[in-house]
């Protein structure tokens, strides 16, 4: 599955933000909000790919938001509240020109959303692959 293998490379790279500790620059703080937005959309097109090829729902079109919705109730994930966090995150990367925010997303990323997406890779790979 494309899809699959593009979030588990997304999550690779999305794990050296634990390479760089404060202060880094503004390239830096960029690119590790850029691994964070990458491995976030990899993630929910993942989902959406493996929970259709499972038969869990029949629609080509699907917010994000719909999307975690559904994995949630299919138990594909376990915390829908991170990932409702981490969608607001995503969303707010266009914003991450403001560095407080840039920090924030990259201080979620490294204090919550690897894990979540660690532990959505490990689903996958254990109950739906």
């Amino acid at each position: 599955m494309k899809k699959y293998e593009n979030f588990a490379n997304a999550l690779n790279n999305l794990k050296h933000i634990y390479d760089y500790e404060e202060p880094v620059g503004a390239v830096e703080l960029t690119g590790m909000v850029g691994l964070f937005e990458i491995c976030f959309e990899q993630a929910w097109k993942a989902i959406k790919e493996i929970m259709e090829n499972g038969g869990y729902m029949d629609f080509k079109t699907g917010s994000p938001r719909q999307i975690i919705k559904a994995a949630y109730s299919a138990g594909l994930i376990n915390d829908e509240e991170i990932w409702l966090a981490a969608l607001v995150d995503r969303n707010n990367v266009a914003h991450s020109y403001n560095e407080a925010i840039a920090k924030s997303i990259i201080n979620n990323s490294k204090q919550k959303y690897v894990k979540m997406f660690q532990d959505l890779k490990d689903e996958m790979d254990s109950n739906w692959l």
